[in-house]
């Protein structure tokens, strides 16, 4: 599904870094980018260059290599999920790590490179909202992450700092022979009657990146799930 959204945005030379996997809603998001103009760079921990955001010295690295960027967008995520009686403490680590702690890093790091009419682009997501048995570390991280791009947005002015928080997209992670039925399920419960689509989430990034007035907000890309 496409929403059209590079007709209407245009960020043409602007280098943006994508923090993240290669598929799914980081593909997407890197093909409209390039489609409005971007030069992209997407990394991850298996990439050229590489980033591993529980490594500070990794977030240096890069750092240095890719020198001055216009936006930065972390789409990261690490899972501890299960009950709280039986999480793992270093997965509760990692998971924290990847989606707090190495994004703070990251604003540390490239605070200095990032050029004027910049921002820096958090995923939060759903579950800080509509937290379930089972995603108490999901959505403890989910949450700090819009406290964290309030906070840096005012710590970095003029820099823009935002969060975005999707809900069940198809993106790909939710395959499986019972696909059709949770999504059918989850759009019955949703106040827009569907689920979303990698599409849906980086029309939103797109729009976030390009307006110089959005600041230190959380986008809610979720058709109104953490409403009901």
């Amino acid at each position: 599904m496409s929403c059209g959204v590079t007709q209407d945005v245009n960020l043409t030379d602007k280098k943006v870094l994508i923090i993240g996997g290669a598929s799914g809603i980081a593909a997407r998001l890197k093909s409209d980018l390039v489609a409005a103009g971007a030069d992209v760079v997407l990394v991850g921990r298996n990439s050229t260059p590489a980033v591993d955001l529980t490594d500070e010295d990794s977030i240096r690295r890069l750092a240095e290599e890719l020198g001055e960027v216009d936006h930065i967008v972390s789409v990261s995520a690490a899972h501890a999920n299960g009950p709280v009686t039986e999480l793992d403490m270093d997965a509760v680590h990692t998971a924290l790590d990847v989606k707090v702690v190495g994004p703070i890093m990251v604003a540390k790091h490239f605070a200095g490179r990032i050029r004027p009419g910049g921002s820096i682009l958090l995923f939060s997501g759903v579950a800080g909202w509509r937290p379930s048995p089972g995603l108490v570390v999901m959505a403890t991280g989910n949450v700090a992450v819009a406290a964290l791009a309030e906070a840096l947005a005012v710590e970095l002015a003029p820099i823009r700092v935002n969060a975005l928080s999707p809900g069940i997209i198809d993106s790909g992670s939710w395959d499986g022979p019972d696909k059709e039925s949770f999504f059918a399920q989850v759009a019955a419960a949703n106040p827009s009657r569907s689920i979303g689509h990698s599409s849906d989430v980086s029309a939103a990034v797109l729009t976030v990146l390009a307006n110089p007035f959005i600041n230190g907000t959380t986008l809610h890309v979720d058709g109104g799930a953490r409403l009901v």
